[in-house]
């Protein structure tokens, strides 16, 4: 999706991350709720409002589950969770009165259903953002995720081989306007 929605001129520095996830593989459910949260907190503080309560229930949702697959929250998801929510305080407090009124699904319906679209949802979000870096900040969404990965299953895998690439270092922690 981060390909389908960047410009001709950005999707030749997103060829550069093609050797990064070469056989970054599982089947770990942490993983799909770990980059459904990398996703929402990426785009939460530049998407429009609508899209901004969507993504804070998705980020929510995703500490939910990772507390009902690791009963507790890492603490480096704990501050993205905080770094997204100072920056759309209105969109944490809604919902946050939505999941009290409605509650959440089922983690196993979550990771299959929920958390593809929580993804599909941040990158359009960034997308038709009213930023002028929409390119640069896909492209910092997708090289973490891919980071996030990678140190996950490092952490789990320690035996596995993967590829990984250079750091990413931008953080794009700005709100739009």
């Amino acid at each position: 999706m981060v390909n389908d929605f960047s410009s001709d001129d950005s999707r030749s520095q997103l060829a550069e991350l093609t050797p990064t996830v070469i056989g970054l593989t599982s089947n770990d459910p942490r993983l799909s709720v770990l980059i459904a949260l990398r996703a929402a907190t990426s785009a939460l503080p530049v998407s429009s409002a609508d899209r901004q309560r969507a993504l804070a229930v998705g980020i929510l949702s995703c500490e939910r589950a990772l507390l009902d697959l690791d009963g507790r929250i890492s603490e480096e998801a704990s501050e993205q969770v905080a770094r997204a929510f100072a920056l759309a305080p209105d969109a944490d407090a809604w919902a946050r009165e939505f999941v009290a009124a409605l509650g959440f699904g089922s983690t196993a319906k979550f990771v299959k259903q929920v958390s593809p679209a929580i993804v599909r949802t941040a990158v359009e979000g960034i997308a038709h953002a009213c930023v002028s870096d929409t390119d640069m900040r896909l492209r910092v969404m997708l090289a973490t995720t891919i980071d996030d990965c990678v140190a996950y299953l490092h952490r789990r895998e320690p035996a596995a081989t993967l590829v990984t690439g250079a750091p990413r270092t931008a953080v794009l922690d700005k709100p739009a306007g």
